[in-house]
């Protein structure tokens, strides 16, 4: 990795304090359950090097965040800029095993997975993995803290560009103040930005799907007046923490620190409607159902699948407002969606899978969720690891789902041919499932504790089979 020194951009804010709720995710922080948002960014052909570096210089340091770290002062931590902020920290070179296959793929990525930030630096790093799929992989490690799973897309975004030949953005004059998240989003693209206008409009554009969750976080609860709205939330409340326990299965248990890693093959999202369109179901009905499916596959191997067994996945909810986009940070609830894992069919598990979504539909889980994790942040330490703990049992997986780009992107020069991640498994869990949608096709990431499930790889072969049936139902097989 080349160590020549960079000139870095200036930063309006150099310190901050932390807000509760990410402090909340930065003290759920075990050894053997860091809370790291994992991505990798898969491009066609080889990398320079000093231009990735420059870009970085160029987009991503531009934001307060991705120069300061965590600084702790009498139980209270805030943003600090870094005073020895050293690139070469942040942008790692890694060598893919020989061969350099797939299986050497998913074994460096779950060792990245399991490597713990120095605390005493920034929390992040892009690992450069030249030679992946007969091109390069950035592996991209973000911890949670620093933002949610829609703002951090919008960050990583922000190194693409729409065109091959994308330019840099000009370095910001010293005394100018750099311009905010928003800009840099839009900039990504190559376009001047005048308002914050032109940034929604591009982002509808490029997102179009994401941009529907900006526009619309939650909307029932959003239309309900604030005196209302708390009330349902208190409710909420009070109905999550007299959940049952999730049933023991070899998905629950006690963690190591070693991660596995796994990801399905690409799917069309236009076949993927035209299952739903002869079932009955959107694309995040099926790809759901699919993964669900995946469960009762990996289950039943074990001998652990009864008809009537249910468990919870914890799914992240946005309540990010579209005013709210170029902030960082985490503006999301969780819903707690119960999977019928015991149906072994499809359909009659999609059927299932319905009526558990209507019931949280208009359900002010979300806003019960994320205002427990919002007064986590303001308890003493012990008291927030109780009330994981607590709130951990009742749950056996995370499950997520993110509309990604519809266009293809490029960075350095290179296409991005595909994007998949991983989300951290918050309450000690240890099965985590994302979907994430780009250019066209949707792709299965699942992480696992390898104590509890060192094979996820078995998980994906279920989710295939699952998909398999779905279009045999729908008529499509063949």
């Amino acid at each position: 990795m080349p160590t020549t020194p960079v000139r870095l951009p200036p930063v309006a804010l150099s310190s901050e304090p932390m807000r509760p709720v990410d402090t909340t995710w930065l003290r759920m922080d075990q050894p053997n359950n860091l809370m790291h948002v994992n991505g990798v960014l898969g491009l066609g052909g080889a990398l320079d090097m000093e231009r990735v570096r420059t870009l970085v210089v160029e987009r991503l340091l531009r934001i307060p965040r991705f120069r300061q770290r965590v600084v702790e002062h009498r139980g209270r931590f805030r943003w600090e800029i870094a005073p020895d902020f050293d690139l070469d920290d942040h942008l790692v070179s890694e060598r893919l095993p020989a061969p350099g296959g797939r299986a050497e793929a998913e074994q460096l990525f779950g060792e990245l997975m399991s490597r713990p930030f120095d605390r005493a630096r920034p929390l992040w790093q892009l690992h450069i993995v030249p030679g992946y799929e007969g091109g390069t992989a950035v592996f991209c490690r973000l911890h949670h803290a620093i933002g949610d799973g829609v703002a951090l897309l919008l960050v990583l975004l922000s190194l693409c560009d729409l065109e091959p030949d994308g330019r840099l953005a000009a370095a910001t004059p010293a005394d100018e103040a750099p311009p905010p998240l928003s800009t840099q989003i839009a900039s990504l693209f190559g376009q001047p930005v005048e308002s914050f206008a032109s940034v929604r409009t591009l982002l509808e554009e490029v997102m179009p799907d994401a941009m529907r969750l900006l526009l619309h976080p939650i909307d029932a609860m959003r239309r309900r007046n604030a005196l209302l709205r708390n009330l349902a939330a208190v409710g909420a409340a009070g109905r999550l923490a007299v959940y049952s326990s999730d049933p023991r299965t070899t998905f629950k248990g006690e963690l190591v620190v070693a991660k596995r890693v796994a990801w399905s093959r690409r799917i069309p999202i236009p076949e993927i409607k035209q299952v739903g369109a002869a079932i009955g179901g959107t694309v995040n009905d099926i790809l759901v159902n699919a993964t669900v499916g995946a469960m009762y596959h990996y289950l039943a191997a074990q001998g652990e699948v009864a008809p009537d067994l249910v468990v919870r996945a914890a799914m992240p909810v946005n309540l990010r407002p579209l005013e709210k986009l170029n902030e960082l940070g985490n503006r999301f609830g969780l819903a707690f969606l119960g999977l019928p894992v015991g149906i072994a069919d499809p359909v009659e598990r999609l059927t299932a899978l319905h009526r558990e979504a209507d019931r949280l539909k208009h359900s002010a889980q979300p806003l019960a969720a994320y205002g427990i994790l919002h007064t986590m942040g303001r308890l003493p330490l012990a008291a927030q690891r109780l009330i994981v703990s607590l709130f951990g049992a009742k749950a056996t997986a995370v499950m997520t789902n993110v509309p990604g780009p519809r266009r293809r992107l490029y960075l350095c020069g290179r296409p991005l041919e595909e994007i998949f991640f991983w989300v951290p498994q918050a309450g000690r869990l240890g099965l985590g499932t994302s979907i994430l949608s780009y250019c066209g096709e949707a792709r299965l990431g699942v992480a696992t504790d390898a104590g509890l499930v060192p094979d996820p790889e078995r998980l994906i072969a279920g989710f295939e089979t699952e998909w398999e049936r779905l279009r045999e139902r729908a008529g499509l097989a063949g």
